[in-house]
């Protein structure tokens, strides 16, 4: 199947816009863009340098300001590493775990895909971090940051503007891409996608892939669901993840992006089906390799 990438600026109306960067595989992440009169808001930022300046020039024609307040959705460093192409008055937020995760694991995703042009990267942790909830207020929005992790990741936040009703869902969330939650927790993404439901969201921009409605939440929670029946037929019969991965149709989930996460996934759930705690520390690197063998090499990235 062949695969282009593209960026798209979308206007959702009232200052508020998503950025996104299709086709929404590894590492091709979208982010929003919050203007009002006297401040702008940028949710997550890109990969490498020259996809981060592509979005910083972006915002440049949308305000005459350098963006005040940066905030990343998570720690990961398609959503991070661009960080260093705002300046020093951008101010950048993210969850107490986030920072503490960015700087345990600095440049590490480049080694997952060295030939991508990754570029003069320096990292850039969030100044400002929370536990639970944080509310800020500029451009004439009401901007909620809600932590609802261990989900994709122990430190996902999302940006919710009830004014417009729309969602910066971050990775929790994606279209057309294969949930993962490798990092985070199966049962966890659920509870958070419920969470995020009774937000009544109008607009939802996930973290990959295109915007979308609330539609997106009963998509996660379908493929979340199955692995966790997967997961439990195959604990049950004393197969590994990657065993059953390897025996497993996918069925409608055949046409999502990136479906080697789904030996991810079962390593995941197999921890939780032992009874592990959610968001427990596993082996991800070992995780990963398994993730290439199932695949036949490494995922494809676009970045």
């Amino acid at each position: 199947m062949k695969r282009t990438t593209e960026e798209r600026l979308e206007d959702l109306g009232d200052g508020v816009f998503a950025y996104v960067q299709l086709d929404g595989g590894w590492c091709l992440n979208n982010s929003g863009i919050i203007v009002g009169g006297d401040s702008t808001v940028v949710v997550d930022t890109a990969a490498t340098v020259r996809r981060a300046r592509l979005l910083h020039d972006t915002v440049a024609k949308l305000s005459a300001r350098e963006a005040t307040t940066l905030v990343n959705t998570h720690h990961h460093g398609d959503h991070c590493f661009g960080n260093c192409v705002f300046g020093p008055e951008t101010s950048i937020v993210a969850h107490d775990l986030a920072r503490t995760e960015l700087a345990a694991g600095g440049l590490a995703l480049q080694q997952l895909w060295p030939d991508v042009e990754w570029g003069e990267i320096e990292l850039r942790l969030p100044d400002l971090t929370f536990p639970k909830r944080l509310t800020l207020h500029q451009g004439g929005h009401e901007i909620e940051l809600v932590h609802v992790g261990p989900a994709h990741t122990t430190n996902d936040i999302v940006v919710w503007l009830p004014g417009p009703r729309v969602l910066f869902a971050g990775d929790v969330v994606m279209n057309g891409a294969t949930p993962f939650a490798l990092m985070g927790s199966v049962q966890g993404s659920l509870d958070a996608v419920e969470r995020l439901r009774a937000l009544k969201p109008q607009v939802i921009v996930g973290g990959h892939g295109r915007v979308g409605g609330a539609e997106l939440l009963d998509d996660t929670a379908r493929y979340l669901r199955w692995i966790q029946r997967l997961a439990a037929d195959g604990f049950a019969a004393g197969l590994t993840p990657l065993e059953l991965a390897r025996a497993t149709e996918l069925g409608e989930f055949g046409e999502l992006l990136d479906s080697e996460r789904l030996v991810g996934n079962l390593v995941r759930a197999y921890a939780e089906v032992r009874g592990g705690q959610l968001g427990e520390p596993l082996d991800v690197m070992a995780a990963f390799g398994e993730m290439v063998e199932f695949h036949g090499s490494a995922p494809t990235c676009f970045a």
